[in-house]
């Protein structure tokens, strides 16, 4: 964020008229567990750039810039106060005065415990504070004005919440302002400090210094320090004339005056200087009061004065001088004060930073202590002939830790000339852009179309080279040190620079050693070193070996041990190389100096030794863990060094150790090759020469390996996939660089174990809940480097990589690690083998999975992996491990691994396991199409049930495959019976139309000669296809089912052809159908029966001509398919009938011997309702008269549909006759019923058979009439008219055969007539009686006659 005021009324100041300027603040509960936050702030010109860090969470919006245009901040102008509820911010400028209301983090979080991993900063909302609100700012008034030469500042709140500023007064002397609290209406009031005034004045009543006769400005403090009371507050004021002067607010009068120069050797020129160089810091122990620091600068020379405020009785101070400490550097940046130390920040000579720090009571010799400071970039990069320029400087600039982002965007922006602005761009898009940069720039320049690969080669040296020098330069300068902040609650000390912060971290005696000076060293006390004082002597004579060493190596020397390393060769080997180096170019005689120090060594193996044993941080089993501790302390220790800026901390301290003992252990291996070059006994010690040193270059070797290692992951940044929040944070541009893999490692797993078991482990002194930063930083160090160390049992480090996708990395440690490192050989072998997997290399995993079988069992790691899961089946751990690999192969899709791996796996197991194995090989070779060794698997597997769901599943998958033929000819030994089975069960359970398992069971049963019950499935598949697929295909199907059953008995001998169908209403049971319930609820049995129906040859033949019938009636009539597929042979006659499909309903009938009663009733109703209809009727009447087989159509004009359905039923009664004439007695009733005329070529045909039962009819209908014709003619036709008609072959005589007249039906006739009332029926009475009387007469006659002519 970025905040501009201008204040109204100030005319503009320049920008650069103060140097710049930083500052810290610590929170009072800094110390305390999940409050660890603390604020910085950098001053450049009128611009303040405030951010606020935390150790255990990241801040989101947590930098602010403000400016207040036309005003510089003064120098150490920001002070920060914590009040209940804020925090609040004193600025001072030179010539305003500002107040700032912030909400304090224990108001902002509302909660005593933060558990989220990033939370708002208190800058969040800054844009809404009211800075323009008069009352939190105010104008420096020009009476008495700020003094000129004097940069000095202080600002406190007092207890009434009013914000109080101090400043050098233009009239020497001090004044303050004083803004009312932010709720509480007030004016501002001056008030002025000076030895001659002891009262009040106010801004109404300023007089010129000169008309009150004060002396001259020597008085104007050059350094101010405030220290609050509980109502007053007390400024002490270093002045221009070396004196300490002390000042109540309250009473507003000088308390005390010191000389300074009394504790200082002085000169006449000293005193008569202005010292404007002093600096004064204060210092407050709650036990041992208030202590004062005081530099005073000479030229040349300083000196640090440490006193203590003494009080007395009558209210009146005194400084108890503590100690005098001298330095010779010539610029002083910054110092801070503790209660016992002096930590001070200089520029040496040569503009580099130099820190030091001094115990002013127990360090009676004054001697400073060194700390090592953060060296810049090299200046220039090496490029080799056979190095890409771009991709070295590339790797060199973007190296976690080197360069800063806003350094390189800066020079991003020169180096491009403005064209573009660069903001906050991430790690690889700031690559990217370099690259576009350097590469767009080059490609401009160069005017030649071709040029020789060596100048090509050196134009972009030259091009990346430049844009190197453009971001060191920046890196320069965003990393000049501006100030030491020094945490009071946890002893941090803090480095501020102009674009980052540097934390200091404690150095390790081994550390410590070898990056001492050599004047120090000399001087370094042996006591403090070892108790042995004899050992510490040693020692420190072997580390003046090893810096002598180390001093002599050049950088191509150094890059032989880089590239043995890195190539995986034998340190020693390069070790002895480098020696061999040293000595050819040995000009100034190192190798001489190097003997003499070893001669001054007593035992040169002892302190190798000892010297490796404090680098060594291989432990022999896994990190204890404390009990669980309460849920407070829990939550609290949760989030402790949880922020990206601790992992920086602590990440950049692993690095930093590693670094230097990588070189001490290359040293150290130079050293011991040199001692076994040299063979000097008295070195040596004599006999223990081969055996001891030989020892000691084996651990000497995994030791500068193992750092290495753990550098090189230092250095190395995530993988920029890795979907992780703490990558993909907002963090501002100061921070060092992307995150590492050590940085991943140390936030997401080992910071939580090494946390808990600091805190959480009985009787440890960090059980407290204070936090002591040098104790706690070496702690989580110290635990820290045994995690990443690579020949520990822990194999946490290569599991987190693993789990965070950081494959590329992984496989480069594993690399680096395999060669030399002996330990968790088997979860090498195993991780490599799953970035194999990720790499898409299967068979190198597969090597690799196989390879860490053998150390299942005797690895932590591989003991973890194969626990067996819940419901788990376990085995030996061998084949635990197998059945983990297997899976996750299987879950990566790569079945051809699977199989080669259970192959491997198989020879190990037992019947159990091998099952499982087989039935997985047998899955996989199924899904990659091996039917062959699919089914060869099968046939392998010891347990039946397994063996039965395999062998299901290969006829469910090659039948969805259409692989029949495989399938078919498989020889199923020992299993045809299952195989039969399972097919029948699919094809009794599932859709006939979509699935054709009966044809696959025909088929295999005819591919095995079984043609009996290749018959039987093909008779129940069309059995089902008429009951389920009632549909024209259905029913295609059914006929060529029956065929195809037809065929297979007609290839049995004739005894043998016949097929068993159960009884009617039986009912397959299909696996997995619900039972069926009665109406209350309960489970029916199925009905069981034993009935059996043997079907022969021409019972099929019959079921196929039914089939082939419906689908004739199905192919005429598509409506009828919802009903013809299963009706039986009865049921389809009425179908066809219906459909008029009267031939196909005949051929049904006598073959099935079923009357033709309903045809001809069916075709007599038509006839009538062809004869009762209109014209469309008799169009229609066309189809289903052309459907049978009319003999000599006709299809004349004069021939109506009428008329042919006539003549067909005509033709039906000629040609299908009948006992009793029972076919055209139901066609006279069916017309009789309806009322239909008969056609007399009905009636002519019916009297000819049984006219007698016409007659019948004729009454039962009432036709007396007709009746009456009927008799008379039969009358006629006995008696010798027309009798052919009646079928009467010879008529009434005496030598006839016996005749006989239907004289009951004559009988009821007359009967009729006679009651009949109608007039007509009395003619016909008349008419027939006389005809019967007739008739009478004659049959009498002739009765007589052949009684009398019989013999």
């Amino acid at each position: 964020q970025e905040l501009v005021f201008i204040p109204p009324g100030v005319a503009p100041l320049p920008a650069g008229r103060y140097s710049d300027s930083a500052g810290g603040f610590c929170y009072q509960e800094s110390a305390q567990l999940g409050a660890a936050t603390r604020n910085r702030w950098v001053t450049s010109g009128d611009t303040v750039e405030l951010v606020e860090e935390s150790l255990d969470v990241n801040l989101l919006n947590n930098a602010v810039r403000l400016r207040i245009q036309g005003c510089p901040f003064l120098p150490g102008g920001i002070h920060l106060c914590e009040v209940q509820s804020h925090l609040v911010v004193l600025l001072l400028t030179a010539q305003t005065v500002h107040r700032l209301l912030l909400p304090h983090p224990a108001r902002l979080y509302r909660s005593e415990l933060i558990t989220e991993s990033q939370v708002q900063s208190v800058f969040t909302d800054i844009s809404k504070i009211h800075i323009r609100d008069p009352s939190n700012y105010y104008v420096i008034p020009s009476v008495p004005g700020l003094a000129p030469n004097s940069v000095a500042s202080a600002a406190w709140l007092s207890s009434e919440g009013e914000a109080l500023f101090a400043l050098p007064s233009a009239s020497g002397g001090i004044f303050v302002l004083k803004l009312p609290p932010p709720d509480v209406q007030g004016s501002v009031s001056v008030v002025e400090l000076k030895q001659s005034s002891v009262v009040q004045r106010f801004l109404t009543g300023w007089m010129p210094t000169a008309i009150r006769g004060d002396g001259g400005p020597s008085d104007v403090p050059v350094s101010l320090s405030v220290h609050c009371l509980d109502h007053d507050a007390v400024l002490f004021a270093l002045c221009q004339d070396h004196k300490l002067r002390m000042w109540s607010y309250k009473d507003q009068m000088c308390l005390m005056v010191a000389d300074l120069l009394e504790f200082m050797p002085v000169s006449r020129d000293l005193r008569l200087a202005a010292g404007t160089g002093h600096r004064l810091r204060l210092a407050f122990s709650q036990s041992l009061g208030l202590y004062l620091g005081v530099y005073m600068h000479a030229p040349k020379r300083g000196q640090f004065c440490v006193f203590q405020l003494v009080t007395t009785e009558s209210n009146r101070y005194s400084l108890d001088h503590i100690s005098s400490l001298f330095s010779s550097q010539e610029t002083l940046v910054d110092f801070a004060l503790t209660s016992a130390e002096i930590w001070a920040l200089w520029h040496n000579e040569e503009n580099q930073t130099v820190v030091k720090y001094i115990n002013f009571e127990q360090n009676v010799a004054g001697q400073w202590n060194q700390v090592f400071v953060q060296p810049l970039p090299e200046e220039e990069v090496t490029v080799r002939q056979d190095q890409d320029p771009r991709e070295i400087y590339l790797e060199y600039l973007f190296m976690p830790g080197r360069f800063t982002n806003a350094a390189i965007q800066k020079a991003l922006q020169i180096f491009s000339q403005g064209t573009e602005r660069h903001m906050d761009l991430t790690w690889d898009e700031l690559r990217k852009e370099v690259t576009l940069a350097v590469e767009n720039e080059f490609q401009g320049s160069v005017t030649e179309y071709e040029c020789s690969p060596e100048e090509f080669w050196q134009l972009q040296v030259e091009f990346w080279s430049k844009f190197y020098a453009c971001c060191l330069q920046y890196q320069e300068a965003l990393s000049r040190p501006l100030a030491l902040h020094l945490n009071p609650y946890t002893s941090m000390v803090c480095l501020l620079k102009k674009g980052s912060m540097s934390f200091l971290v404690p150095c390790s005696l081994v550390d410590h050693l070898y990056l001492l000076s050599n004047e120090h060293l000399l001087t370094e006390d042996d006591a403090a070193i070892f108790e042995d004082l004899e050992m510490s002597r040693d020692v420190v004579c072997l580390v003046q070996c090893l810096r002598l060493i180390g001093e002599s190596i050049s950088m191509e020397m150094a890059f032989i041990m880089e590239m043995a390393c890195s190539r995986l060769q034998p340190p020693e080997k390069a070790a002895e190389q480098i020696l061999e180096d040293l000595i050819a170019n040995d000009t100034e005689n190192v190798m001489e100096d190097i003997h003499s120090k070893l001669q001054e060594i007593r035992n040169p193996i002892h302190a190798i030794g000892l010297l490796i044993r404090e680098m060594d941080y291989e432990t022999d089993a896994e990190m204890e863990r404390g009990e669980s501790p309460h849920l407070a302390l829990r939550m609290s220790l949760s989030q402790l060094f949880g922020s990206t800026t601790a992992g920086n901390v602590v990440c950049g301290g692993v690095a930093k150790i590693c670094t230097v003992r990588f070189l001490l252990c290359r040293d150290l291996l130079i050293l011991q090759q040199l001692l076994l070059r040299l063979g000097d006994p008295m070195v040596l010690g004599g006999g223990q020469l081969f055996q001891s040193q030989q020892d000691l270059l084996h651990r000497t070797s995994p030791l500068l390996l193992s750092y290495f290692l753990i550098r090189w992951a230092s250095q190395f940044s995530t993988w920029p996939g890795f979907d992780s929040s703490l990558i993909h944070l907002k963090c501002p541009s100061w921070l060092s660089g992307p995150q590492t893999i050590v940085e991943l490692f140390f936030q997401e797993v080992a910071r939580k174990h090494i946390i808990s078991r600091l805190f959480l482990q009985p009787n440890t002194s960090l059980a407290e809940t204070s936090l002591n930063w040098p104790h706690l930083i070496t702690s989580i160090v110290a635990d820290f480097l045994p995690l990443l160390w690579p020949s520990n049992p822990s194999f946490l480090f290569p599991e987190c990589l693993m789990g965070s996708c950081q494959y590329t990395q992984l496989q480069e440690y594993i690399r680096l690690l395999q060669p030399w490192c002996h330990v968790n050989m088997g979860s090498c072998c195993f991780m490599m083998g799953r970035c194999y997997l990720v790499m898409g290399e299967g068979h190198k995993a597969l090597d690799c999975f196989c390879q860490a079988a053998s150390e299942v069992g005797r690895e932590e790691f591989l003991d973890r992996l194969i626990q067996p899961e819940e419901g788990e089946v376990v085995s030996t751990p061998r084949l635990q491990y197998y059945n983990k690999v297997l899976r996750l192969l299987e879950m990566l899709g790569l079945p051809e691994l699977v199989i080669e791996l259970a192959t491997l796996a198989i020879m190990e197991s037992a019947d159990d396991w091998r099952s499982q194995v087989q039935t997985c090989i047998f899955k996989h070779h199924l899904d990659l199409g091996h039917n062959s060794e699919a089914y060869v698997a099968l046939t392998q597997n010891p347990d039946p049930g397994r063996q039965l769901d395999c062998l299901r599943q290969l006829v469910v998958v090659l039948c969805e495959r259409s692989q029949l033929q495989d399938l078919v000819e498989f020889p199923y030994v020992n299993l045809h019976n299952e195989v039969v089975g399972i097919i029948e069960s699919h094809a009794r359970a599932v859709d006939l139309m979509t699935h054709n398992y009966y044809e696959l069971l025909y088929a295999f049963h005819v591919y095995r000669h079984n043609y009996r019950k290749a018959g039987t499935v093909m008779f129940e598949y069309g059995m089902r296809l008429g009951r389920e697929v009632r549909t024209l295909r259905g029913l295609q199907k059914q006929g060529n089912c029956f065929l195809a059953a037809i065929n297979c008995l007609r290839l049995i001998r004739p005894e043998y052809a016949w097929i068993v169908q159960p009884a009617s209403g039986a009912v397959y049971e299909r696996p997995g159908a619900s039972p069926k319930r009665s109406h209350d609820g309960e489970c029916m049995a199925v009905p069981t029966t034993h009935q059996i129906e043997i079907l022969e040859l021409e019972d099929l033949e019959r079921e196929c001509l039914l089939a082939r019938i419906r689908l004739t009636l199905v192919e005429h009539d598509v409506s009828a398919a919802a009903v013809a597929g299963n009706s039986t042979p009865e049921e389809t006659v009425s179908l066809l009938v219906r459909a008029g499909l009267f031939d196909s309903a005949i051929t049904l009938c006598q073959t099935f011997k079923l009357p033709l009663t309903p045809i001809f009733e069916g075709l007599t109703f038509k006839c009538i309702k062809l004869q009762l209809g209109g014209e469309a009727a008799q169009a229609k009447a066309w189809d289903w008269l052309a459907a049978n087989q009319l003999s000599a159509l006709v299809t004349t004009k004069e021939s109506s549909a009428t008329d042919e359905a006539w003549r067909l039923l005509s033709s039906y009664l000629e040609r299908y006759p009948s006992q009793n004439s029972l076919y055209h007695r139901c066609v006279i009733n069916k017309l009789l019923a309806h009322g239909i005329p008969l056609p007399n070529w009905l009636i002519n045909s019916y009297k000819e058979v049984d006219a007698a039962e016409l007659l019948r009819l004729y009454l039962n209908y009432d036709l007396l009439e007709e009746a009456v014709d009927l008799v008379l003619e039969y009358v006629d036709a006995v008696l010798g008219k027309g009798h052919q008609y009646f079928g009467i072959e010879v008529p009434l005589s005496p030598s006839s055969p016996t005749m006989w007249l239907p004289y009951t039906a004559i009988d009821q006739l007359l009967q009729a007539l006679r009651e009949s009332s109608a007039s007509e029926n009395s003619v016909l009475y008349e008419k027939l009686n006389d005809r019967m009387e007739d008739y009478q007469q004659k049959v009498s006659v002739a009765t007589m006659e052949r009684l009398y002519c019989r013999p």
